[in-house]
């Protein structure tokens, strides 16, 4: 699997390769800045993290201007930070300064096709299921997502799914309750626990018990409120 390219630094020796050439397929955003600036220290990581979200349909490249003098010369850079937009080999759009995030947004957002940069806040704001299981997908620890996402899937009754996307984070006190909101939700509809009280007192001399116990419980899975209280009582019971 290729692996997506956000961000590049570039030098002199590199520009045509990394910035003009590759413009043609894609947006590129050059960022000039330098190890004293302060603005550029502000910026970059506001550039960084919003040209991440795009997922490689547009790139930063970075060029230290004092390293790099030909570029800045080239773009005729009076101050920095300093930033040129380049697609198909020319500048297509350009600012100075550090701008806030929701602005670079914009910025970047001009340059892709569906002229929307979308990020975890984004689809966090969104609260759909979809959004939000895409948003786990960037970032899946981040409790956030994970309460919005489970509170969706209680709404539907997914419960199971609930609270096996809960064990993702750590037991804040949020992250507590909805637990137990989820186990009070839980109404199994199987016999699996009838088949577990009768397997537990094989577990530790019968291999094949002991077996068709573990394939219950992860045919259960993680979700499963029973699951964590099987598992122990299984240890107690090999180790007693």
């Amino acid at each position: 699997m290729n692996k997506v390219v956000s961000v590049i630094d570039v030098t002199d020796a590199t520009f045509q390769r990394e910035v003009l050439e590759r413009s043609k397929s894609t947006p590129v955003v050059v960022d000039l800045w330098a190890t004293w600036c302060g603005p550029c220290k502000t910026l970059g990581p506001i550039l960084e993290k919003v040209i991440g979200a795009t997922a490689g349909k547009v790139v930063l490249a970075k060029v230290d201007v004092d390293k790099n003098p030909a570029i800045a010369q080239a773009f005729q850079v009076q101050s920095i930070p300093a930033v040129f937009a380049l697609h198909e080999g020319k500048v297509v759009d350009a600012f100075q300064g550090a701008l806030p995030e929701h602005e670079v947004r914009a910025f970047v957002g001009k340059l892709m096709p569906e002229g929307e940069v979308v990020d975890v806040a984004t689809l966090l704001a969104r609260g759909d299921e979809a959004s939000l299981r895409e948003a786990l997908k960037m970032e899946p620890a981040n409790e956030q997502v994970v309460l919005a996402l489970a509170t969706v899937l209680l709404s539907r009754e997914a419960v199971t799914d609930a609270l096996e996307i809960l064990q993702r984070v750590p037991q804040t006190p949020k992250v507590a309750s909805l637990v137990e909101r989820a186990k009070a939700m839980f109404v199994p509809d199987d016999n699996f626990a009838v088949q577990l009280d009768a397997l537990l007192p094989l577990v530790k001399a019968d291999e094949e018990a002991r077996k068709r116990f573990l394939e219950i419980l992860d045919t259960m899975g993680p979700g499963d409120p029973r699951t964590a209280t099987y598992r122990r009582k299984m240890t107690g019971m090999l180790f007693a």
